[in-house]
């Protein structure tokens, strides 16, 4: 029998809106708290089973959902929570709850970056700020976009978690129709691969702006999982598979797809926007942008060999044209 309890997604954003897609479709009995930042907007979908912002073809059940716009409240009303929402806002949104509000839940992370104000990955960020503890803490990862999850396409989700039975238990609560899962105890590696492909989304949106092919692009994504396994090992040495789905896999749909909101903003840097035009253009969060800028303080320290992440900082915090850096960039991969 499952101890995750009562269920509760935070996050209104197209990955908060799939998961909740995906727990009532996988998990007909379960019923899910929703926290949504604003009333009115938790109202609407309260009423009509829509998402009004994001993934609007999805038709949710509205009587196994209790959304709120009191974090505070649904937190307190379960027991296991998925954390949806970008790492930017981790902190704000959270700075009602302290350490007491999380005793005795399990948090899962679905959040695909560093938290800013502390530099930190969620799950320890979850330690640091809020007293959680290793067997508390388990992280959702893909390959897997919202957008494909809304036309329920054969999606794949791994759950990394120090806590095996926890990690089990998940898998069991996401796996259905068109989702298989599968399990790892990689909590570091797979937390810090799913925020450094956002960085390389950049990169290979940047190079497809500017112009160059998919035989570039397949060069790019080599080089970069050589760069995410260097950075993983400085920062966490254990044995893992690299080319595992959630490593490899996540970084491939990430840099190729055309619903990868990372590539979609380094493709208009590299066409000639400014990081601020891009954003306002976009409305939407680029995660690896902000997380380019942590992962680029940190390496600082590490000196890990990262040209590529070193050039989306160079392209989005030090204001340098794309088009001037490629040469250095190019002539050092392989």
């Amino acid at each position: 029998m499952s101890s995750l309890g009562q269920i509760a997604v935070i996050g209104g954003g197209s990955w908060a809106t799939a998961l909740v897609k995906i727990i009532q479709d996988s998990s007909p009995e379960t019923k899910v708290n929703w926290w949504l930042r604003g009333n009115e907007k938790a109202a609407y979908i309260q009423e009509h089973g829509q998402n009004p912002d994001y993934l609007r073809d999805v038709h949710l059940d509205r009587n196994r959902l209790n959304c709120s716009a009191d974090i505070a409240q649904t937190i307190a009303e379960s027991n296991t929570l998925i954390l949806a929402i970008p790492s930017a806002f981790v902190h704000s949104s959270l700075s009602s709850c302290d350490s007491n509000s999380f005793k005795g839940k399990t948090v899962l992370s679905a959040v695909k970056g560093l938290i800013p104000e502390t530099s930190e990955i969620l799950g320890d960020y979850l330690k640091t700020q809020k007293g959680l503890t290793a067997d508390q803490i388990g992280v959702i990862t893909g390959p897997c976009h919202a957008e494909e999850v809304a036309l329920e396409k054969l999606s794949y989700l791994t759950i990394a978690s120090e806590n095996r039975t926890l990690a089990t238990e998940v898998a069991q609560l996401l796996a259905g129709d068109y989702i298989e899962t599968t399990t790892s105890d990689d909590i570091y590696g797979t937390e810090y691969s799913a925020v450094l492909k956002n960085v390389y989304a950049i990169a290979a949106g940047i190079f497809h702006g500017l112009g160059y092919g998919d035989n570039f692009l397949a060069v790019l994504v080599s080089n970069a999982i050589r760069e995410i396994k260097r950075f993983i090992e400085a920062v966490h040495p254990i044995d893992r598979d690299i080319d595992d789905s959630a490593y490899l896999g996540d970084l491939i749909v990430t840099a190729y797809s055309k619903f990868s909101r990372n590539r979609t903003f380094g493709n208009m840097l590299g066409r000639g926007y400014s990081v601020k035009a891009a954003q306002i253009e976009m409305k939407m969060i680029a995660e690896g942008y902000y997380a380019v800028k942590t992962v680029h303080e940190m390496n600082e320290k590490l000196g890990v060999s990262m040209p590529l992440a070193d050039f989306v900082y160079s392209v989005g915090y030090e204001e340098q044209k794309p088009k001037g850096l490629v040469n250095s960039v190019t002539k050092r991969l392989n």
